[in-house]
């Protein structure tokens, strides 16, 4: 059973309808639920996310948004830096449609998102007021608070883009670019020096960058993507390991299955074999959703 945490243990007043919880950095924690919704945004490091059961390999850019009746939990983290911005949606006073700002969980709509290099940077000054303004709680600080968050919600609506469903970025800068090259490049491999020849990157330089904000380098960065999507397909489709493999990007599946034992320490099958007993829906085709 998860845990579930309780407004009264975050939020400071009984009216106030936001507040920031810094984490820094955030720790591995135990799955649980809340009875308030939140956004994470990671700034720094990475680590697993595990939301409703799917693991994300979370980084800098990286954002959630946690419905209250969400289950998640953190593990295998490495210098992850991030703030949950919590909220109460049913303290908010002005006349905002959030349906439209922040988005539901939906098939169509991904849980996951990232924000670019410029939204990282404008999101970042606005959480600093919301924290400084969210430890008042005279009527002019809610009001404040209230409004920058909706500024935030403003922020991330106008530079996030699917994290599951990548394009090319036309104004996007280097980290930008290639993070969304590297999440199209899950099923195939990925040539870094043809990348950088044809946006005129150096090499050198855009490794540097990637270390900073991840702690990881870009080969080892989509390692760790193909095996999420492996364990997700593992918990949710009745396909071949060798098929899995293939769209994981390994041509062979028995390489891939030394790599999933060197890094969960469980062999596919013995990782699939643990959900059997679940409920999850039966028969369901080897494809992507």
């Amino acid at each position: 059973m998860s845990l579930i945490l309780q407004r009264e243990d975050y939020f400071p007043g009984d009216t106030l309808p936001v507040t920031v919880a810094e984490r820094l950095p955030q720790p591995s924690f135990p799955a649980h639920r809340h009875t308030f919704s939140e956004i994470v945004i990671v700034w720094r490091g990475n680590g697993l996310h595990v939301h409703n059961d799917r693991p994300w390999l979370v980084t800098c850019g990286d954002v959630f948004f946690i419905q209250d009746d969400d289950c998640h939990s953190y593990d295998s983290v490495h210098d992850l830096v991030l703030d949950n911005i919590l909220y109460c949606r049913d303290r908010f006073s002005l006349g905002i449609d959030w349906a439209q700002l922040i988005p539901a969980r939906t098939a169509e709509s991904p849980v996951c998102w990232r924000l670019t290099t410029r939204g990282l940077a404008l999101a970042r000054g606005v959480v600093t007021q919301l924290e400084r303004e969210c430890r008042k709680n005279d009527p002019l600080s809610i009001q404040l608070a209230e409004a920058l968050f909706l500024q935030l919600a403003l922020i991330l609506r106008r530079h996030v883009y699917a994290a599951d469903r990548p394009w090319a970025l036309p104004e996007g800068e280097q980290l930008d670019l290639l993070m969304s090259a590297l999440q199209g490049s899950i099923d195939r491999p990925f040539d870094l020096a043809g990348f950088c020849q044809q946006n005129q990157l150096s090499e050198r330089a855009l490794k540097q960058l990637f270390r900073q904000h991840t702690g990881m380098t870009p080969s080892h960065y989509l390692r760790q993507l193909q095996l999420c999507q492996a364990k997700y397909l593992l918990r949710t489709r009745e396909c071949l390991i060798s098929e899995i493999a293939a769209r994981c990007g390994f041509d062979d599946s028995n390489y891939f299955s030394a790599v999933f034992v060197r890094e969960t320490g469980l062999s596919p099958s013995a990782w699939r074999q643990q959900f059997i007993a679940s409920a999850r829906p039966a028969g369901l085709p080897c494809r992507l959703t």
